[in-house]
């Protein structure tokens, strides 16, 4: 399968990696009439239950959107109308901006691919960060199952069936990080994995704000 990917990054304008949500909650108010891609909610106020197709991240203190699919049309489309951003009431006029698209195959695993994360991964809902914390669980055997899990769910999201094992190994480190004003358990780290993943897309919990966003490393052929 093909996938459509679009990343617009504003490399003149400095946030905090915490500053991701309120990229989304900009963009998301200001083309609100646009697509629900933007903010993954319905007009009625509902709550879009389906992986997002747009993304905001802030990568070594750059801002970047990222569009899977029809979310990267609606970045291109949109593109030339960003002329600003307000973050907390501080507004950044945009003199530097750029796109770029790209096709990534992701229907090939036959070879391994080592990718790091850019900013931390929640792997865990309550359920299982408890299954995680007992004293029994081989931790590094749970998270790369977790990873396993996560990078399914992207697939789905994308409409990607898929028929292959998905393998992982990773090297994951214990952080803690704010989400939605409460102290919780993230991760940094990298894995190799024989599925195909493109740039700075997100994997785990709210990938919308910023969290799991992976980058590329060499490949290998396994």
């Amino acid at each position: 399968m093909q996938l459509q990917t679009a990343t617009i990054k504003f490399p003149e304008i400095a946030l905090k990696t915490r500053d991701a949500h309120k990229l989304r909650g900009f963009f998301g108010n200001l083309f609100k009439e646009k697509s629900e891609l933007l903010h993954n909610h319905f007009a009625d106020g509902s709550h879009r239950y389906k992986y997002p197709l747009v993304q905001y991240k802030v990568i070594g203190k750059i801002p970047y959107l990222i569009g899977l699919q029809e979310g990267a049309q609606l970045l291109v489309d949109l593109f030339l109308k960003i002329k600003f951003l307000n973050i907390e009431n501080k507004e950044y006029q945009i003199n530097s901006k750029n796109i770029t698209t790209d096709i990534t195959e992701i229907g090939d695993f036959s070879e391994l691919h080592e990718y790091k994360f850019a900013t931390l991964w929640i792997a865990l809902n309550q359920d299982n960060f408890k299954i995680y914390k007992n004293e029994n669980t081989d931790k590094e055997a749970f998270l790369n199952k977790m990873l396993q899990n996560n990078i399914l769910s992207f697939y789905k999201g994308v409409d990607f069936f898929v028929s292959e094992k998905i393998m992982t190994k990773g090297s994951f480190n214990e952080r803690e990080t704010m989400f939605k004003d409460k102290k919780i358990l993230a991760f940094s780290g990298s894995f190799v994995t024989n599925a195909v993943l493109p740039e700075f897309v997100g994997i785990g919990k709210s990938p919308s704000r910023g969290f799991g966003c992976i980058q590329t490393g060499f490949h290998t052929n396994g």
